[in-house]
Parts: C-alpha cells; sequence; structure tokens
C-alpha cells in the first residue's frame, strides 16, 4: 500500500498525437480508437546516499505527498508529446532520486519522463502520407482485432451446450489445510501470538509497534522505544489479530539493550506463548518470516532469509536518549517502521530474534514521512539475549548489563576499541578493582578481539559483551605499544540503565 500518489491527478494524455498539415486526415473512428491515458506514475527511486540507521519504529502517521515534476522539455505549442504539467507524479528513474544522508540523489542532466525513459521530441515525420497510412493500419488492426473477438464470442456461444470445462478447487479457501512447515502454516500458528501495540505519552505523542506472547502470565516481548513514550502515566494497549484489545501496564525496559516487557490487563487465560529457538544455531542462509505492523498495517507477515549473523548495530531513536547497541541478526525479510518488537522467526516457526532496526536511505518514507523504508537491511536483537533480558525485567524490573569495568570510545573505527584517557563524567577510565583491572587492562589499550569476534570498535565491543551474562569468562586480545597481548577476563555486573 502506497500512498506515494495520493492526492495527485494523473491527467490523460490527448486523444492522438497531432497529424501534419498535407497528411490524410484520420477518421473519427481511428481518432476514438488511438486515445490512451498516461501510465500511473511511479515513485522516486533513491539515489546512492550514504546509510543511516534507525528504529524499525513506531511507525509514523500517513500523510499523502505529491510527486514532483521533473523537467519536460520545451516545444513549440502543441508538441507531442506535450510537457508535464506541474505536480505530475513520475517514475523518473533518471531524475533527481530522494535525498540521502549525503544529499540528494545525482540528477540526470536531461529531463525525464514517465517510466525513466528519456524525455524526448520525436523526429518531424516525413510529408508524403505515410503517417496517415500507418494510421490507417493500426486502425484496421484495431477492426480485425475486435472482429476476431465477436466471432470467438459468438462461436463459443453456438456450442455451448449447457457444459462446463472449468475445474473448481473442492475446497474453499478456509478449509484448506497448510502444511506446518510452509510460511502460511506458521503465520497461522504464530499470528494469534503477536499483538500491535500502541503507545501513547501524557501529552499525546507516540506510535505504533509490535510484540508476542512470552508466556501465559500475559507477558509481552518487545522493544524499549516502542513502549518509551508510556512509561511515565502514559497509555499502552495491545490488540490481538482477532481483534480483542487489552491494556496494558510496563513491567521493566533496558534502554541498552532495546527490549521491555509488558503485561497485559485482565490477560485472557488462552494465551499462547510463541515457542523460542536458539539464535546461536542459526546460519547464512537460513529462512526467516517476520510479523509486525509496518507503516500501522497490522498483522503484516514477510519472508526473507538470514543474510548475516554477529553484525554490530548501534542504534538510536533520534530523541538524543543512550543508544541501544547489539550484535545483531541481519535478514532481508521487509521490516518498516511498525515493525519494531515483533518476532523474527525461523522456517518451523519459533523465534530467533526481535525486530528492532533498519539501515535507512534517509530519502523519505512512506507517504513523505521522514522515516525510509525497508531496503533489505533489517536487523533484530538474538532471542537469547532479549530472552535472558527479559527474564530480567520479570524477575526485578530492571535490566542487568555485564561490563569489563573500563570507558572506550565511541568513534567509529576500524582498528579495534581503545580505552580512553578519561572516564565518562570525570570517573576513572579503568574502574579500581573492576574486570579490566584485575586482568592489566590501562588507558590507551586497544581491544582488538574478544574471543574469537574481531573488535572494530567501542560500540563493536559494547554489543559483543552485552550478548554475554555478569560472570561469564571471555578472552580479551589488545594491543598495547605495538606488542600483542591476551588475557582472561571475569565479565562483572550493572544494574539499571542510569
Amino acid at each position: 500500500m502506497s500512498t506515494e500518489n495520493e492526492g495527485t491527478a494523473v491527467p490523460p494524455a490527448p486523444s492522438a498525437p497531432p497529424v501534419p498539415v498535407d497528411a490524410p486526415a484520420a477518421s473519427a473512428h481511428q481518432a476514438s480508437d488511438a486515445g490512451a491515458s498516461t501510465p500511473p506514475a511511479p515513485p522516486h527511486a533513491s539515489g546512492a546516499p550514504g546509510p543511516e540507521l534507525v528504529h524499525a519504529g513506531p511507525a509514523p502517521a500517513y500523510a499523502s505527498a505529491q510527486g514532483q515534476p521533473h523537467g519536460a522539455p520545451g516545444g513549440p505549442e502543441g508538441a507531442w508529446p506535450p510537457p508535464q504539467p506541474p505536480g505530475t507524479p513520475s517514475y523518473a528513474d533518471g531524475g533527481a532520486g530522494g535525498a540521502g544522508a549525503g544529499g540528494a540523489g545525482a540528477g540526470g542532466a536531461g529531463p525525464t519522463g514517465v517510466w525513466g525513459a528519456g524525455y524526448q521530441q520525436p523526429a518531424p515525420k516525413p510529408k508524403n502520407g505515410r503517417g496517415g497510412l500507418v494510421a490507417a493500419i493500426l486502425v484496421a488492426a484495431l477492426v480485425a482485432g475486435g472482429l476476431g473477438g465477436g466471432l470467438g464470442y459468438t462461436l463459443a456461444k453456438n456450442n455451448d451446450n449447457g457444459s462446463s470445462t472449468t475445474l473448481s478447487a473442492s475446497d474453499s479457501g478456509g478449509s484448506v489445510k497448510r502444511d506446518a512447515g510452509t510460511v502460511a502454516g506458521v503465520a497461522q500458528r504464530a499470528l494469534p501470538s503477536t499483538v500491535t501495540i500502541e503507545a501513547e505519552s501524557t501529552n499525546g505523542q507516540g506510535g505504533t509497534g509490535t510484540g508476542f506472547v512470552f508466556d501465559t502470565q500475559g507477558h509481552i516481548v518487545t522493544n524499549n522505544h516502542v513502549v518509551a513514550d508510556a512509561v511515565d502515566g502514559g497509555k499502552l494497549t495491545a490488540t490481538f489479530p482477532s481483534g480483542k484489545k487489552y491494556d496494558a501496564e510496563v513491567v521493566g525496559h533496558a534502554q541498552g539493550y532495546d527490549v521491555a516487557v509488558i503485561k497485559l490487563k485482565n490477560a485472557p487465560g488462552d494465551l499462547k506463548p510463541l515457542t523460542l529457538g536458539n539464535s546461536d544455531q542459526v546460519a547464512v542462509g537460513d529462512s526467516t518470516i517476520a510479523i509486525g505492523a509496518p507503516f500501522g498495517l497490522s498483522n503484516t507477515v514477510t519472508t526473507g532469509i538470514i543474510s548475516a549473523k554477529n553484525r554490530p548495530v548501534a542504534s538510536s531513536d533520534g530523541s538524543g536518549s543512550n543508544a541501544s547497541y547489539m550484535s545483531a541478526l541481519q535478514t532481508d525479510a521487509s521490516i518498516n517502521p511498525g515493525n519494531s518488537g515483533g518476532p523474527l522467526l525461523d522456517a518451523q516457526g519459533a523465534v530467533i530474534g526481535i525486530n528492532s532496526a533498519i539501515q535507512s536511505t534517509s530519502g523519505g518514507g512512506l507517504g513523505g514521512t521522514s522515516q525510509s523504508g525497508s531496503i533489505g537491511l533489517g536487523f533484530a536483537i538474538p532471542i537469547n539475549q532479549a530472552k535472558y533480558v527479559a527474564q530480567q525485567l520479570i524477575k526485578t524490573g530492571k535490566p542487568v548489563y555485564a561490563k569489563i569495568g573500563a570507558s572506550v570510545s565511541l568513534e567509529d573505527s576500524t582498528g579495534g576499541a581503545k580505552i580512553t584517557t578519561e572516564g565518562a563524567g570525570g570517573s576513572a577510565p579503568v574502574e579500581s578493582g573492576g574486570p579490566a583491572a584485575k586482568a592489566g587492562l590501562k588507558p590507551g589499550d586497544v581491544i582488538t578481539k574478544l574471543d574469537d569476534h574481531v573488535i572494530d570498535s567501542g560500540p563493536t565491543l559494547i554489543g559483543e559483551i552485552w550478548t554475554h551474562k555478569p560472570g561469564d569468562k571471555v578472552k580479551i586480545t589488545y594491543e598495547r605499544n605495538g606488542q600483542t597481548h591476551t588475557v582472561d577476563l571475569t565479565l562483572g555486573s550493572r544494574t539499571g540503565d542510569s
């Protein structure tokens, strides 16, 4: 569903191109048969902007957007084709594309017409009457086509003796049994256990996201950024595909993990939690199924594959709050604003991740919103991590994070995670008595590996650390003064987001 061209009427093309003055005049029948309407105009293709990571939700409100005119060539009055009127949307593949993070896409020097083809003035027709002849042949072909159709209808009517050669399926759509391993089978089982979440703050702001049933007590797992507006006295509701709607409350939320748990008020007794899979066993190329409410379109099912694992992702909802870090599952299943918090399933219907972020071209989203749609790069929090976080939130209401006890630079880098010379807020860069200090790490050390995972930046290190639990033992590889060292380290813990 697209509102790209909503509110902009596409004017019909003239009934026929002008005929040279000395060419035979076309008959009235010819003029009526040659009529054509302008094909619908496709949306702009994005340029090649720099990417931007954004949360996959909540979904924004719809707004119609008129297509922008692309320069039609000038020419004398009555030229064919005529210039496009202002406001006429076009498919303009070669025009100025959508603006990306780095600016507008590179537009072609020449004008752009519908279907992405060059909108060029045709060469003048030869003044020998061939234009009229071609038109006459076209009319003859149309008449012949109509005659053939009439004959076909007459013959079929005369030969119809009451019997039918059409075949009908023995089962109606509602009684067809679908195998459990098919996408349709997985969707039938999973959809009743997903909800569309609407969060609204005290000042009326909010959005739409997704969640799924975690247990029979009415706990629903989703993203922190989906429910953030409703945390401090806001309104929260969850609607099932059946249409049943429940008020809900936030049990706990973890900003750093981007995981939250809400609980239905007056939860029904027939809740069916989704089966949780093992995200550590996922392989690149495995099939994926995503369920969510993209752009507010509840109960939408999309498919794809796992296109990468352990993808370091730092994302933000743009509110200026702390970022979320994950070592994500990457998928090309279509994920859009509103899919956030929804389940990413494997081919058997088990949850392997929570859809959380998308790569964006910043070219503007559906309906002219500030959020772009799917470009085939979506990111999900691995369910093994999310399950641990959810259980902690249900138990205590607060998240627990693993830590090494050292401040690292968050600047983009490919050389590793550098321990800073100053800690956050004036604290020591290496916590006294903490895990890093006990392992002998010092300011200026550059961590290049955690176990077998290459560390290319501070955010990557944080994401990898948070896939572990406090008390886990890890192997740290670091560089100091050009020398590589390896040390074992036992991760500490930190409670809460502050």
